[in-house]
């Protein structure tokens, strides 16, 4: 049966996008029979952040704190199900307001003129059946390449109620978005990784 969610967020640490990943990863047969189970996410262990490698440098660390989306999952045909999301691009934080500020500047994610990230799904494949591979496309800086999000996902049974712990993982070439400032001294790779959990209501 085909369920539709709106998700809006525009506050940091909340959980639009993880929601995004718990609804995907609910399509595993392990999940099956706890489809139309309602989940709760916790807001205080939800972070999506991103990694990058720069040569004579730390690796830089940051976060988006802003986001919104939109899915339509069909629990019994999950190949029907879709993903949309948001990210505001000017909402990067990586603990100092300089280094912020030149990060959403034209020599990066040019954020004045280009302030949505924008993910859409094509496609949801099991792997296994604590893996789920979601491929799709990515918007950013006004040019659209091909993404695949790998999910992991395990399941904790407490005294109470159960506990869903869940991580994505995707590699981004910048250079193929046009972001290509400060390179080869700034790596072309950008690693992203959502990690969160959820309750059991």
């Amino acid at each position: 049966m085909p369920l539709s969610f709106a998700l809006k967020n525009k506050t940091p640490r909340r959980a639009a996008f993880s929601t995004l990943l718990l609804a995907v990863l609910a399509m595993t047969p392990q999940s099956r029979a706890t489809s139309r189970t309602n989940w709760a996410i916790d807001p205080a262990r939800t972070r999506i952040s991103f990694s990058i490698d720069a040569i004579g440098y730390p690796r830089t660390e940051g976060e988006f704190r802003r986001f919104d989306g939109r899915i339509s999952v069909d629990f019994d045909h999950p190949a029907q199900s879709h993903v949309n999301f948001h990210v505001e691009a000017g909402s990067v934080d990586v603990g100092s307001a300089s280094f912020s500020d030149y990060l959403r500047s034209e020599a990066f994610l040019n954020a004045a003129r280009f302030n949505e990230i924008v993910f859409s799904s094509t496609a949801v494949e099991k792997v296994d059946d604590h893996l789920v591979r979601v491929t799709g496309d990515l918007t950013m800086l006004g040019v659209t390449r091909p993404l695949t999000v790998d999910v992991e996902v395990r399941r904790e049974a407490e005294a109470r109620r159960a506990r869903l712990e869940f991580t994505a993982r995707a590699k981004i070439d910048r250079l193929e978005f046009g972001m290509s400032s400060g390179f080869p001294v700034i790596s072309r790779d950008v690693d992203l990784l959502v990690a969160s959990e959820a309750a059991e209501q």
